[in-house]
């Protein structure tokens, strides 16, 4: 498969879905090899990574489950390098490395693997994957949650060769073993994602073979284009016009009294749609910022679960959609802006794309969601090894609720799509702390029509002294209700709860613990959708018997229903 333009198509439509099925089954095939060979359970346990084949032009030709936030720019990394170094620098047998925060647009820790794919001597395309390393050499064990410029955050590395021609960079792979805390099991990670790349070399190479590179390159061309006019079919129906929406996050994790503005404003001009990000924040001494490409996949997922959420994303995705962000801003920061905690304005973003287009289509959009990771992470030596260790683990909370449906309980966050809570019993084993509840918070949801999905208590015991980040987000701009729907509750943590130590803080870097300490964290619910007065009695029956509410919230948000006399 080439760069060239195909004039006329004979491609039949058969074969055109055998390759489609086939290339995102190579995709799939490349994850289970990394979630199988991958060292450390936030990859294997949680699938905090995600893959893609790409053409030679850098276009999505195929993409496995994963977090929606690296699917949107993949590309991002090689396209920039052959930018950088020119088209002829790929080479069969090269694997790449990646991870510079403003130029794929993650934290440090989300690290990017890629290589080029040659068939018959000729350039086919590229493989590529991203994961979540638990170290990469920060002020902090695993990341800093009060780091203040990409310096504290880490190695930061440009596009450079991990393998060449076949054979190992010693030179790369020492530096990235000499500046992580914890080398081996990063390095097991770093090998898994090496083979994942070479499976997706070798399948796409498969593909090639099997049908011919011209025909692969023509049915590419027709599975973009039938996305694309799905796509614009959708953006047609809405009114034209321009719509805005905006929030707050609590704070850049620095200045906890100033929270941060996010302001949305989209236009829709016939099948043609604008996200403009330009009026938010500028660029903040905090974490919180991020690289114009993850904001570009922020606003590609928005878009992409109103305009098309059951269309596969390939290259044909996204024409229709353009977004600006300003230079300088918390969606496109400069050096040395610190980007560690990328992902709460994004997550909020998302949410408020589809607050903007709710009158526009208020059949598609839902109320907003819990919207942020909730991450708590520790750190020290445990005891029964006399190995240091660090443990990172996002938590569950409530979506909100949409015209027909309540919203999910006790799912991640709509950044991290697919990605998987951590299960007690691996908890256990492998950090020196016990999970001593796990469960439903009732009555975090928004009321409604349709109630929100309700927020989770996962509740911690130190089993020894260590210390205690966290990065809990959305306190003072929880999830929203649409079309008269409640606000859901925001979240909560409570360190020693009820001892006269007691301490609620939502966001901390490196707190010591001693052992018995007690970290109870209550994440935030999803709004509801549609008037509460005009829920169905019977739905209330059924949230009572399963918990999902209390009586006494009954009583005090749906005031009037029978229900709430009966129980």
């Amino acid at each position: 498969m080439t760069a060239t333009t195909v004039r006329a198509r004979t491609v039949d439509p058969v074969t055109v879905e055998i390759i489609r099925n086939a290339l995102t089954s190579a995709a799939e095939d490349m994850n289970a090899t990394l979630i199988r060979s991958a060292y450390t359970p936030v990859i294997y346990e949680c699938g905090d990574c995600v893959v893609a084949l790409l053409d030679a032009r850098h276009r999505v030709l195929g993409q496995s489950a994963g977090l929606p936030i690296f699917l949107g720019n993949l590309e991002v990394c090689t396209r920039f390098t052959e930018e950088r170094f020119g088209r002829d620098v790929w080479r069969p047998g090269d694997v790449w490395v990646l991870n510079d925060s403003y130029l794929g647009g993650t934290h440090l820790n989300d690290v990017t693997i890629f290589g080029p794919v040659f068939t018959g001597g000729a350039l086919t395309g590229f493989t590529a994957t991203r994961a979540h390393w638990i170290d990469v050499g920060s002020k902090d064990p695993g990341g800093s949650m009060d780091s203040v410029n990409i310096f504290q955050e880490g190695l930061r590395l440009g596009p450079q060769k991990l393998v060449s021609a076949g054979e190992p960079v010693h030179g790369v792979l020492d530096t990235v073993r000499t500046n992580v805390r914890f080398p081996y099991p990063t390095m097991g990670d770093l090998n898994a994602m090496i083979a994942t790349i070479e499976i997706g070399q070798r399948r796409l190479s498969e593909i090639v073979e099997r049908f011919g590179a011209r025909t692969l390159l023509e049915a590419s061309e027709e599975i973009f284009d039938q996305t694309e006019r799905l796509e614009r079919a959708v953006v047609r129906e809405i009114p034209d016009g321009v719509y805005r929406a905006e929030g707050f996050l609590d704070n850049d994790g620095i200045d906890l009294d100033t929270p941060v503005p996010v302001r949305l404003k989209i236009t829709v001009t016939g099948e043609d749609i604008e996200f403009d990000l330009t009026e938010s924040a500028d660029q903040t001494t905090g974490p919180v910022n991020c690289g114009a490409a993850q904001a570009v996949s922020a606003c590609r997922v928005g878009y992409k679960m109103l305009i098309s959420k059951d269309v596969p994303g390939n290259g044909g995705s996204f024409r229709p959609l353009a977004v600006q962000v300003r230079d300088g801003s918390v969606f496109g920061a400069r050096p040395p802006a610190a980007c560690q905690w990328y992902f709460s304005h994004l997550g909020l973003l998302i949410d408020l794309v589809s607050k903007a287009l709710a009158p526009a289509m208020p059949e598609r959009v839902a109320a907003a969601s819990h919207g942020d990771s909730m991450i708590v992470q520790y750190a020290g030596t445990d005891p029964r090894s006399g190995r240091d260790y660090v443990s990172l683990e996002a938590t569950l909370g409530g979506w909100g609720a949409w015209e027909g449906g309540d919203g999910e309980t006790a799912l991640i966050n709509n950044v991290n799509g697919s990605l998987k809570d951590m299960p007690i019993e691996v908890f256990e084993t492998r950090f020196p702390l016990r999970v001593t509840e796990y469960g439903i918070r009732a009555d975090s949801g928004g009321p409604g029509r349709w109630r929100g999905g309700n927020g989770v208590v996962r509740e911690y015991v130190a089993l020894h002294d260590c210390t205690l980040s966290l990065w809990f987000e959305r306190s003072v701009t929880p999830a929203w209700g649409l079309f008269g729907g409640g606000d859901a509750a925001g979240p909560e943590v409570v360190v020693n709860p009820g001892r006269p130590d007691e301490r609620r803080l939502l966001k901390c870097n490196g707190l010591r613990l001693r052992a018995g300490d007690v970290v109870r964290c209550l994440t935030g619910g999803g709004g509801g959708y549609g008037p509460a007065a005009r829920r169905v009695v019977e739905l209330i029956d059924a949230d009572l018997l399963d918990g999902n509410v209390s009586p006494a919230h009954v009583v005090r948000e749906y005031s009037g229903r029978r229900t709430a006399v009966r129980h």
